[in-house]
């Protein structure tokens, strides 16, 4: 009767584990941004530590502040890079390669049954392929690099049904942010979530990454789609080494269900400064705008982008709007398709692969007074500067929007 966490936190740690158990388990893949490295690596060397336990098994990408901002960074980023040729660690993606959450999955890191651990809170992304995914602080990071282990609870698991076919205007994003409405921002606290249904089903593998990315916002532990054969086919040449795929029992024990239908959803947004206040787009038609941001690793996929160009291309935004693509791989098939072409006839701002206004570090920071919607996974108060108004919706809503300087329906345009 185990659920997908016991499972893989059984394997892991070599005992059978059951929900509320503490264990001490080995880790498949530990990842740390330009972000966080600096602080785990720090932490390292004041544990006295040389040498990490693999240097295979660890991932680092440079994309929070990609490029380098000022002095400070560029210097950060510098020692790190030093550290890394100093413990011959292969799997570094440096600036300009794309957001860790991205990266990951398409470097054939993410896969199912494995236990990946990243410093950064959103590594829950990577539940998508059937991963036990979660993040940690920089310290916890700093005992994985030299052990290769880390103590964790088993959580409780919430299983999160979802029937209905989305209508088109309606997305992943759409359904996620529905979720966290009914689940609440602090309803799922150290849980695993669990999805099911037709209309999980139904969704890409770039889908079900911005579904797991926003588990961490209803404050879950991990959040795990089971891998079926749009996983395996995703996987095919990418994996990185064999897998084992792991599925809940019939009769596995579950500390709360949801049952929700999506078959009549209308586009959702979250309204500041909460991620759970959300309503239907119905209710804020005309919100003016300041900004449009299309990216970061909830929504910068290329079928994010492909959407965002059908809706405008042969128009042009009158607002100004960012687009940051996910990752390198993603910008090139952007401009072989003549997406990124598109997009810049249409008005927008093309930036690099990264992080950049999401977390309010740069290349879109608003300031008081102003408002931005978003694509991206927070809007608390302060999350893209010191000040302003942050909306959250789906790409679809986003170009539209766009288009109109202020908050629309991206179903006009289907």
């Amino acid at each position: 009767m185990p659920t997908i966490s016991e499972k893989i936190l059984s394997r892991a740690s070599g005992k059978t584990a059951q929900a509320d158990d503490f264990v001490i388990a080995n880790i498949d893949y530990a990842m740390a941004h330009d972000g966080t490295s600096v602080l785990a690596v720090k932490a390292f060397r004041e544990m006295g530590e040389k040498k990490v336990w693999d240097p295979g098994r660890i991932i680092i990408p440079f994309d929070h502040i990609a490029p380098a901002n000022n002095e400070t960074a560029a210097k950060l980023q510098k020692s790190i890079r030093d550290w890394i040729k100093e413990q011959g660690i292969t799997n570094f993606f440096d600036v300009g390669e794309g957001i860790c959450h991205q990266v990951v999955p398409e470097q054939g890191f993410a896969m199912p049954g494995k236990l990946m651990i990243g410093a950064d809170s959103h590594s829950c992304t990577y539940g998508a392929f059937g991963a036990f995914a979660t993040g940690v602080g920089a310290t916890d990071m700093a005992e994985i690099f030299a052990s290769g282990k880390l103590w964790l609870r088993v959580p409780q698991t919430i299983k999160i049904t979802i029937e209905g076919k989305l209508a088109k205007g309606v997305s992943a994003k759409d359904m996620t942010l529905f979720i966290i409405k009914n689940v609440g921002a602090d309803g799922a606290n150290y849980k695993a979530i669990e999805y099911y249904g037709s209309a999980i089903r139904e969704l890409s593998m770039s889908q079900r990454m911005t579904l797991c990315n926003m588990s961490i916002e209803m404050g879950a532990k991990t959040g795990i789609v089971p891998p079926d054969e749009k996983t395996f086919e995703y996987l095919k040449g990418r994996a990185r080494e064999k897998f084992e795929p792991v599925y809940a029992d019939k009769d596995a024990k579950y500390c709360r269900e949801f049952n929700l239908d999506v078959g009549d959803l209308e586009p959702q947004i979250a309204k500041p400064h909460e991620v759970d206040n959300v309503t239907g787009v119905g209710s804020l038609l005309g919100t003016p705008l300041d900004q449009v941001f299309i990216g970061s690793c909830t929504n910068g996929r290329f079928e994010d982008l492909e959407v965002v160009a059908n809706i405008l291309s042969g128009k042009h935004v009158k607002v100004r709007t960012i687009v940051l693509p996910a990752s390198r791989s993603v910008l090139i098939k952007a401009t072989e398709s003549g997406i990124i072409a598109a997009l810049l006839k249409a008005g927008v701002i093309i930036a690099p692969p990264g992080c950049g206004p999401c977390l309010g570090a740069h290349m879109g920071v608003i300031c008081e007074g102003e408002t931005c919607l978003s694509t991206s996974n927070r809007n608390f108060k302060g999350r893209m500067g010191s000040g302003g108004l942050i909306y959250l919706s789906s790409p679809e809503t986003a170009a539209a929007s766009a288009l109109k300087g202020e908050i629309s329906d991206p179903r006009e345009h289907y």
